[in-house]
């Protein structure tokens, strides 16, 4: 079952919602399959000569949209209820987490076990589940069938006659037509590239994503949409050469195609292409993370291009993207209290931030976090460690020294001549997976290399407050972690909070393997004690600093929702009013006399001040409830900042007044080396573990490198065993 379930009876007003929100479901799978359904019939002859025609007569005619009113209504508006729509739903699903029935939900998720199974794990898209396969397969599928069905029917329009009164020979218009079908198969690619990376996007909820494991869907997206602009591009320009019209590569017309517009987009778009190289990204990270703010050019001068009426077909994708990322915008002005730091041997330190009890967030979950210290445009992802039941005022992240980034944070912090009483860090997130559906089995197997371990500190923790405080059932826990140095077994140590909690291992049924693979087992002497002995820095809070706090307050599904309608109906409104009373009188509906750039740039600022307006008044809204959890924060951590230092004036570092807080750790962390077992100079024997763990319902969750979770998910997927049921776990380091 659930641990983090509490059982109550449920009311009339939890079977109304039940309800309201299975009648949701449906209207939501319409408008799926609707929008699925576009695309299908899009590139057909009944589309282009019968329904096209009519709805264009119908809406091109408009005074207050003119021609982009078609794909405003059959593109983006669908999405975006779709999207409003998600938001309302999963707000009324949190209303009744405390009456979901565990084991109905259990047998339902068993249903889907085999889907959620490894089906490819080599190549180039790495671990491919069933689900993602078939969806992949059908997303390949529509590619094909929309490029094939736009070659049909354009080829058999192409004679040697019609090619002759163009000046072309037959090769070269089909050449020409050919480089148009592979732009607007490019566009259904784009249409989908900025889904994933939305972080806090409810379309992601509703498909049960998060957005960490979906940024190799948006990896995916990328090659296609660069791969087929690619190709788009070269072929114009080998038909511009053979056709003597090689000057049209400088054309930027008042009205239609601007080819320099398209050109300049590419280029923005090879650049960003040329740093995802897998060698360049993990040797020149910097190089890839700031190549990739050109996807602001490449969107520009994409709509440049191509004008905002077709632009509209990639629309809500981005747009959606947009509210996302100025949310996070937002969410990044104010800085984070920082309360502790603790260091420990191997190069790790965990930062502990002062968080707003109302902010609750799922095992495994992640946050971006930003030092201005050291970078102003770097943000960098984390698995938070802490779970938000067991620990409500306090997040938690763990920090390896690996990279340029953490190494400067690592060295600033840890060092003895350090004189920091305060770090300035600015938060995005958290972001997290919809439910933590992996905890009801009945066995849990978490096999983890090197830094790999930080989700499962957040799933041990979440368990140690459901056996302590919920008396619920937990499921047997199994820990298997593959060190390179004996120093690393210090991580261990993080499995329980720094200090204020009672709670320890021994409630739970909890199982650590751990395995340091490059040293030979040393004497009984020179065995290391677990706890490895640690070091902790305390800080003095600022005025100015604020708890981790959820941007749009506890209703944030629902505030999420409002802005993206009342920001939509804004749009609408305003450049209904600029194409009534400024475009029309000029044009007339006859897209041959205003600006085609021009109209792209009005709807571009409208859709700016609409997005920036409504998300604004929202944040203002929801300000004052955060700060006043922030004030019963400050309020009852008063006492920290009369810690007397012990080092210098400046680092707070563990005094008298903590010694009995060690006192009172020491049960909790007797237990913790009581469950754990070391082995020396040997990896783990995998396959033998798994296959000899008993249960009917087994959860085998990984999280490390690359051959470590390839080997578990071979395993899994063998079907040599099947009460394995394969999880792979998304972190961040």
């Amino acid at each position: 079952m659930d641990p983090r379930v509490v059982r109550k009876t449920p009311t009339s007003q939890d079977h109304m919602i039940c309800r309201i929100r299975a009648a949701m479901r449906v209207l939501l799978f319409v408008l799926f399959m609707g929008f699925i359904l576009i695309w299908i019939i899009m590139p057909t002859k009944t589309y282009k000569l019968k329904w096209q025609p009519r709805l264009k007569a119908k809406l091109n005619t408009s005074t207050y949209f003119g021609s982009q009113g078609l794909t405003l209504l059959i593109y983006t508006c669908p999405v975006l209820l779709f999207a409003v729509l998600g938001c309302v739903y999963i707000h009324l699903g949190k209303k009744l987490d405390d009456h979901d029935n565990p084991k109905s939900s259990g047998e339902k998720q068993n249903k889907f076990c085999l889907w959620r199974q490894p089906m490819f794990v080599k190549g180039p898209l790495g671990i491919v589940t069933g689900t993602e396969l078939c969806f992949f397969f059908m997303f390949i599928a529509l590619l094909l069938w929309c490029f094939a069905t736009y070659l049909h029917n354009s080829f058999a329009t192409i004679t040697p006659k019609s090619a002759a009164k163009a000046g072309e020979k037959v090769w070269q218009s089909k050449l020409d037509s050919s480089a148009l079908r592979l732009g607007l198969i490019g566009n259904i690619c784009l249409s989908f590239l900025f889904f994933p990376v939305a972080r806090g996007s409810s379309v992601l909820r509703l498909f049960g994503l998060t957005s960490e494991a979906s940024i190799k869907y948006h990896i995916w997206l990328g090659h296609l949409v660069m791969t087929l602009f690619t190709a788009h591009g070269l072929c114009y320009i080998i038909f511009w050469a053979v056709t003597d019209d090689i000057s049209q590569m400088l054309k930027w017309g008042k009205v239609g195609i601007s080819n320099v517009a398209g050109e300049i987009c590419l280029l923005a778009g090879l650049f960003m292409w040329a740093t995802t190289i897998p060698r360049i990204r993990r040797k020149i990270f910097e190089l890839f993370f700031y190549t990739h703010y050109l996807y602001i050019l490449f969107i520009l001068f994409f709509i440049l291009h191509v004008g905002i009426s077709f632009s509209c077909i990639m629309l809500p994708g981005f747009y959606l993207f947009m509210v996302d990322r100025f949310l996070r915008f937002l969410q990044s002005r104010k800085s984070i209290r920082l309360i502790n730091a603790r260091i420990l041997p191997c190069e790790t330190l965990e930062l502990n931030f002062s968080k707003n009890p109302g902010l609750k967030y799922q095992p495994t979950s992640t946050i971006f976090i930003n030092v201005p210290s050291i970078s102003k445009l770097q943000w960098h992802p984390f698995t938070i460690t802490s779970s938000s039941n067991l620990e409500p005022e306090k997040l938690s992240v763990v920090i390896k020294s690996e990279g340029s980034w953490s190494k400067k944070l690592c060295q600033m912090l840890s060092s003895p001549a350090s004189s920091i009483d305060r770090l300035e860090v600015a938060v995005e997130g958290p972001y997290g997976p919809v439910s933590t559906y992996f905890l009801r089995h009945e066995t849990l197997v978490m096999v983890s290399g090197g830094s790999g371990i930080t989700p499962f500190i957040s799933i041990i923790r979440e368990l140690i407050f459901a056996a302590k405080a919920l008396k619920s059932k937990t499921p047997r826990l199994l820990l298997i972690s593959a060190f390179k140095s004996s120093s690393d077994l210090s991580t261990l140590d993080l499995l329980l909070p720094l200090a204020g909690t009672p709670h320890d291992l021994s409630d739970l049924q909890l199982q650590i393997e751990a395995y340091v693979t490059r040293e030979k087992e040393p004497t009984a002497s020179e065995i290391p004690k677990l706890p490895l002995p640690s070091r902790a820095l305390w800080y003095k809070p600022h005025p100015t600093d604020s708890p981790v706090s959820a941007v749009l307050g506890p209703n944030h599904w629902l505030w999420l929702g409002g802005i993206i309608a009342s920001s939509f109906v804004v749009f609408l409104v305003l450049i209904g009013v600029i194409t009534r009373y400024y475009i029309y009188p000029i044009d007339h509906n006859s897209n041959d006399v205003f600006s085609y750039a021009m109209r792209a740039w009005l709807n571009i600022l409208v859709i700016c001040f609409a997005i920036a307006g409504t998300a604004s008044l929202a944040v203002l809204w929801n300000k004052r409830e955060n700060a006043m959890g922030a004030k019963q924060i400050q309020s009852l951590d008063g006492g920290s900042s009369s810690v007397t230092p012990m080092a210098s004036p400046e680092s707070l570092f563990y005094n008298a007044e903590r010694e009995l807080e060690l006192e009172m750790e020491s049960l909790p962390r007797q237990s913790l080396a009581q469950a754990t077992n070391v082995h020396y100079g040997q990896r783990p024997d995998l396959k033998k573990i798994l296959f000899e763990c008993k249960g009917s319902s087994i959860g085998v969750l990984v999280c490390g490198p690359k051959k470590l979770r390839h080997e578990v998910a071979n395993i899994c997927s063998s079907g040599l065993a099947e009460n394995l049921h394969f999880e792979s776990i998304s972190f961040s380091w």
